[in-house]
């Protein structure tokens, strides 16, 4: 798998649903959508970001696919919940919302561990 040329596709995204949702759905969602659209983009450029950088880690050799995997699922389940509700899912949807986080805290920490177990010094 190429994470850096997901990562890159997931950058182009983030950049499209900025602007989507600065431009497309501002005129009709209300300020809980736009805040819960803002969050979801955020959090999707954030990870997108980490994910480019995981992708070089994994070609180092300091860390597995699997951190990658868990950022990216965690990444569509926590931004896609909120961008789902933004655009008309149930608010109970957003129930998932959180899954998706933990799997991004996974992540991050099974980064560290891979990173611990490639240490040199």
């Amino acid at each position: 798998m190429n994470w850096i040329a997901i990562a890159a596709i997931n950058l182009a995204f983030a950049v499209a649903l900025g602007a989507f949702g600065a431009h497309g759905i501002k005129a009709v969602a209300s300020a809980e959508q736009m805040a819960w659209w803002l969050t979801g983009t955020q959090y999707f450029f954030y990870q997108a970001l980490g994910l480019l950088l995981v992708g070089i880690l994994i070609k180092l050799g300091y860390t597995t696919a699997t951190t990658a995997w868990l950022l990216q699922i965690g990444l569509i389940i926590f931004s896609g919940s909120l961008f789902a509700m933004t655009l008309g899912a149930p608010r109970w949807f957003g129930a998932i919302t959180p899954i998706g986080g933990m799997l991004m805290i996974i992540g991050w920490v099974w980064l560290a561990v891979t990173a611990f177990k490639h240490s040199t010094d």
